[in-house]
């Protein structure tokens, strides 16, 4: 089974003060790009770096997941944390993954230069930080998702089929 970890970082999203709309925007794409089956892991947590490292930690070593996403904490204020937290835990950084987020936001936001999204591997498991926004999430996984499945191929992870009419995923040709 194929299971991927979603986390909304919300301090009021963790208290019930409004409703998880970024980990249900997460789900709904990752059901439209793809085809197989697939399990969520699911967790909404407050801005809290230890608590974030630990909900990582368990979701890679302990749940299985090949691929985990984080929604928010991913700006400049003192309580985003996220991404110290996936750094924390990651024996790698994929710089390029934040690299593209920005490049695809700044299209829409210009103060999409101030999101600090980044990606690291931990393990056999691709971390994500995405923005906590609905719409962004869904720009910024528009734009990264298509080296997602070939990652995990490179990490001995599942083969992740993609729905070719949503998200074409990249995987060279063999040679």
């Amino acid at each position: 089974m194929i299971r991927i970890g979603i986390i909304n970082v919300s301090d009021r999203a963790s208290q019930g003060v409004y409703e998880d709309l970024p980990g249900k925007a997460i789900v709904a794409t990752l059901n439209e790009y793809l085809l197989s089956t697939w399990e969520k892991v699911y967790a909404v947590i407050p801005d809290e770096q230890d608590l974030i490292e630990k909900t990582l930690i368990d979701m890679a070593d302990n749940k299985g997941c090949c691929l985990i996403i984080t929604s928010g904490g991913t700006g400049p204020a003192k309580r985003d944390v996220t991404p110290e937290a996936t750094e924390a835990v990651c024996n790698k950084m994929m710089p390029g993954f934040g690299e593209r987020m920005r490049t695809e936001s700044l299209k829409y936001m210009p103060t999409a230069i101030l999101s600090r999204q980044t990606a690291g591997i931990r393990g056999k498991t691709l971390i994500v930080n995405l923005p906590g926004k609905p719409k962004s999430i869904r720009q910024c996984l528009d734009a990264i998702f298509p080296a997602i499945p070939y990652c995990l191929d490179l990490l001995g992870g599942p083969y992740l089929e993609c729905n070719e009419l949503v998200m074409k995923a990249f995987r060279p040709a063999s040679q």
